[in-house]
């Protein structure tokens, strides 16, 4: 194949459009603009890239004067996965606590509110909301960022919050398509597998996404899991099967179709970075998320490469990259339309209202008054890497306000009973898990616990599937930074 110097230069403007790439630092790197300038329609943001909305919103006007249209996105689904929020806890519940409440008008305010204070800090593309049905509740990266294990649950909430997120001028990419509940893998270390039959999927796993289409989202995530019902031979982002006969043709779907992070080892580690970038959009994707773990400029001219030269090959057809380049453009058009159209009125306390209704208390026992400080033992199991370690999370610094004298210690492994026993000394134990089913660790470790001090009063931050234990069992359906002040409040108020 011959091309002409403008044939080139419009080939590599497409194939740099087609890239949401990350990068490093509060500011944005010398290449970020210049690339810009070059045809790169749109950037991604990580905890990395925040200290503050007012930073935030000023990396974002220096961008757009570069390209006023410009798609800025975001992982931030609040609740467990939070970016703005990332050092601190997210302001507003996850999820599974707004399954929980199961208020769809609530799940739209929450919703459209943390939509506002996106679009306050220039972004106009996040990366939400989870449409996964949770079917596996010893799933290692879904539990809590789910609404739920019911299907029809997770539709109707679905749908709420990508209506709420619009209506703030912020597109909602639902995720992670065909459904990644039923899992046992992590995506980010290897390629999960779904076995179930197509009919089970259609009745499950797809009702959500098509409940999220109705409701207008304007771009969905491929998921990296390999369906065999589906394509024995490739894993969803790369199916052409599943993007573009299934989610195109089928579902009658129309808007942009994002790849989840095209470095994850589920496709970088079997297929390879450049290739598999080349395979998504061949399958049907439009736009390719990079940059949890890479963010330079090599990495981005790369791809760019790759896409060029697999055009060049004949490969991928032109026409397939450059449809793909132009949904990206008519994402960004629509976002500086409803940029400059959205007027939200601010609703500052629905996230701790959530939160509050969220919660789940049962009375074991004659419970005692917590009215002096207590011993917050925390049972901290490794985080998987869409939550990240950055975030804190927990009741110990909500309660050290609250009781003054409180105070906190963290433990993990076989020991971790013994070891809070003897640092707690003679003080009333609070003992915080975090999806106690999955650990056994964890589960030994509050056996021992309670044995010793039955008026333990247990907070479960996670999916609550163990059974209720303690003199008092509050679980929050979530380790949002607001879940972790409602259940200090009702531990204090008794």
């Amino acid at each position: 194949m011959t091309m002409s110097a403008t044939g080139n230069e419009s080939l590599a403007r497409d194939a740099l459009a087609v890239l949401q790439p990350g990068f490093a630092g509060t500011t944005a790197p010398d290449w970020v603009h210049r690339r810009i300038g070059e045809g790169l329609a749109a950037v991604a943001l990580f905890g990395r890239n925040v200290a503050s909305p007012e930073q935030v919103a000023g990396l974002t006007a220096r961008l757009r004067a570069e390209r006023d249209d410009l798609l800025v996105a975001i992982d931030e689904e609040s609740g467990d996965v939070t970016r703005l929020d990332v050092r601190t806890g997210s302001a507003f519940p996850g999820a599974h606590a707004l399954g929980a409440i199961d208020d769809p008008g609530l799940t739209r305010r929450v919703a459209r509110e943390l939509g506002r204070r996106l679009a306050g800090c220039g972004v106009n593309l996040n990366w939400a909301p989870s449409a996964d049905v949770n079917a596996d509740p010893g799933n290692p990266v879904i539990g809590v960022r789910a609404f739920g294990a019911d299907t029809d649950l997770v539709a109707r909430h679905t749908a709420a919050y990508v209506q709420g997120m619009q209506a703030a001028g912020v597109a909602a990419c639902t995720k992670h398509f065909p459904g990644h509940g039923d899992t046992n893998v992590d995506s980010h270390h290897a390629v999960p597998r779904i076995d179930v039959d197509e009919e089970t999927l259609r009745k499950r796993e797809l009702v959500p996404f098509r409940a999220a289409i109705e409701a207008g989202t304007r771009a969905v995530m491929s998921a990296h899991i390999l369906v065999p019902a589906l394509d024995p031979r490739r894993p969803g982002t790369l199916s052409r099967r599943i993007l573009t006969e299934l989610l195109r043709g089928e579902l009658g779907y129309d808007g942009l179709i994002v790849t989840d992070g095209i470095e994850m080892q589920a496709i970088s580690r079997t297929y390879g970075l450049e290739h598999g970038v080349v395979l998504a959009i061949e399958a049907g994707a439009d736009a390719i998320c990079v940059g949890g773990g890479l963010c330079d400029e090599g990495t981005v001219l790369k791809m760019r490469d790759a896409l060029v030269a697999a055009v060049r090959s004949g490969e991928l057809p032109e026409e397939r990259l450059a449809d793909a380049a132009a949904r990206v453009r008519e994402l960004a058009r629509w976002a500086a339309r409803a940029r400059s159209g959205a007027a939200v009125e601010a609703d500052p306390e629905v996230g701790l209202v959530a939160a509050r209704r969220a919660l789940a208390v049962t009375r074991a026992g004659a419970a005692q008054a917590v009215d002096r400080p207590v011993y917050v033992a925390t049972f901290n199991p490794a985080p998987n890497i869409a939550v990240g370690h950055e975030t804190p999370w927990g009741v110990g610094a909500e309660l050290e306000q609250l009781l003054p004298g409180t105070t906190t210690g963290t433990f993990t492994g076989p020991d971790a009973g013994q070891a809070a026993l003897a640092a707690a000394g003679g003080r009333r134990i609070v003992a915080v898990v975090r999806d106690e089913h999955r650990h056994a660790w964890m589960r030994s470790g509050l056996d021992a616990l309670l044995a010793a001090r039955p008026d333990t009063v247990v907070v479960e931050m996670g999916v609550p599937q163990s059974p209720a234990r303690g003199a008092v069992h509050i679980a929050t359906h979530g380790a949002a930074r607001v879940c972790g002040v409602a259940a200090a409040e009702r531990i204090v108020a008794g």
